[in-house]
């Protein structure tokens, strides 16, 4: 193994060739495969469309094997089906193939529990320690190995029967649907969805062979073509979903993409406002099922925008916010019995159908939403507060970083008294129209800046403000 292999508590990820080898990938399988059995044997492993995931597939697979694994293996699906097989198979846990939005020569492995999250501190710690003791490779005879070929169609099935979605409301619409999927494993997905709600589809990047023809994250600056496909083919709206289809991002029927953030703010409006027969969150496995009526809260982490706060608020719903990372927002999603919750990257988490970011089931609520108000998305996004988004970031020092982290945050709280002060993850002061977040970065030595406030000029002064603190340190 490399020192640069980047090792979360949900997984791992790295260059392919230089801290991804097959050898490695099968040390960490064999690990997780591990601690898996303590609970049953069966695991799930599913991968995006990047060009080593045949050659990392493989070696998954070896790796599980040879700790008395069975692999239900899907192929190329979007990690969120890789989630819900993990439930409807009842397995010991699922292994997602993908680096998710990195660029074209990485790749990863993310690690699913037997609940369909990914895994959080103490279980990604555990796995950690098995390769560490071992090197995780095991001895025992190869484990069976089962396909599935069903994984996207229940998916799918799923998506179409949640309570908030309007399937006859979108096909009276007859929505034109611009869609740029990155040649990662949205394509062919993305593409059934949208038909099944009867949309007429003009696509781009569908096919599934990893590789990608732009910067694979749907940030505005990467959908140029899919701003142009939109005008060129009159629809009434472009998506983008990553490599791995757990975030959408849109583009509006001008041909200008409107930020990631507004993806889940149209969800809490789909959601909250749907007039729903049964309040109970279930989830079609029967895993998140409970006999609490579902209360009006919204979960996002610390750095999502202010739109999502906005929308929640007209239904009279509390935001409540976690530390960043996907994982947080899952867990408090079910603590709490939320209505919906996400993060501000564009990731939609609707518990009705399991507590992960999902494409599909953004699009869905999408959809739901324009046919429901009869708007366009220009209309709906002029109808709402808008922001500004500034990202930064400080040189961390290594000597006493800690306590320097302590300076800064005391610093900027004496700076700005009058804040609502979060403390969970970094420090995060707040007013009603704005928000100023300085954290450590979990990846490398720096400390990252994000700000928001009505207008740019308000957003930069208050990270100019977090990188003086810093300085000053």
């Amino acid at each position: 193994m490399t020192d640069t292999l980047m090792v979360g508590v949900s997984g791992v990820r790295g260059i392919v060739g230089k801290d991804l080898t097959d050898d490695v990938v099968a040390r960490w399988a064999a690990a997780f495969g591990r601690w898996a059995k303590t609970r049953t044997p069966r695991v799930v492993v599913g991968r995006d469309a990047r060009e080593s995931g045949p050659a990392f597939e493989r070696a998954v697979v070896d790796g599980l094997g040879s700790v008395g694994c069975e692999v239900v293996t899907l192929g190329i699906v979007p990690t969120p089906t890789v989630q819900l097989a993990v439930e409807h198979h009842r397995a010991g846990g699922g292994i997602a193939i993908t680096a998710s939005h990195n660029p074209i020569e990485w790749n990863a492995l993310k690690f699913i529990g037997p609940d369909g999250i990914f895994l959080d501190g103490a279980d990604g710690k555990r796995v950690a320690e098995l390769v560490a003791q071992d090197g995780g490779r095991g001895t025992i005879a190869e484990g069976r190995v089962v396909s599935d070929g069903g994984a996207v169609e229940r998916h799918l099935e799923a998506v179409m029967k949640l309570p908030a979605v309007d399937v006859e409301g979108i096909r009276k619409r007859g929505f034109t649907v611009a869609l740029d999927a990155v040649r990662g494993a949205g394509g062919p997905v993305m593409r059934a969805l949208l038909e099944r709600f009867g949309c007429e589809v003009a696509g781009i990047n569908l096919e599934t062979d990893g590789r990608f023809p732009r910067p694979p994250e749907p940030v505005p600056e990467n959908l140029g073509g899919l701003a142009s496909l939109v005008k060129r083919s009159g629809a009434a709206l472009g998506i983008a979903v990553d490599p791995d289809v757990d975030r959408l991002a849109i583009v509006d029927e001008t041909g200008a993409p409107i930020g990631e953030d507004y993806t889940l703010a149209f969800a809490v409006h789909a959601v909250l406002g749907a007039k729903l027969s049964d309040s109970r969150t279930v989830g079609p496995t029967g895993a998140h099922q409970s006999d609490r009526p579902t209360v009006r809260l919204v979960v996002c982490n610390l750095s999502t925008s202010l739109v999502v706060e906005d929308a929640a608020r007209e239904y009279g719903a509390e935001v409540i916010r976690t530390p960043v990372g996907e994982v947080h927002v899952a867990r408090a999603i079910l603590r709490l019995g939320a209505a919906i919750g996400g993060e501000g990257n564009g990731g939609v988490m609707y518990p009705a159908l399991h507590a992960g970011r999902d494409a599909p089931v953004a699009a869905a609520l999408l959809l739901t939403l324009l046919a429901r108000q009869g708007k366009r998305v220009s209309e709906l996004v002029a109808a709402a507060p808008r922001y500004t988004i500034v990202k930064a970031k400080a040189e961390r020092g290594t000597r006493n970083a800690e306590r320097g982290m302590e300076d800064v945050y005391a610093a900027l709280r004496r700076l700005f008294p009058d804040a609502s002060v979060d403390t969970q993850d970094g420090l995060r002061l707040a007013w009603r129209d704005r928000w100023l977040h300085v954290r450590p970065s979990n990846t490398e030595p720096i400390i990252r800046l994000i700000a928001e406030a009505p207008s740019g000029t308000g957003a930069q002064e208050l990270v100019d403000e977090g990188r003086r603190a810093c300085a000053g340190s």
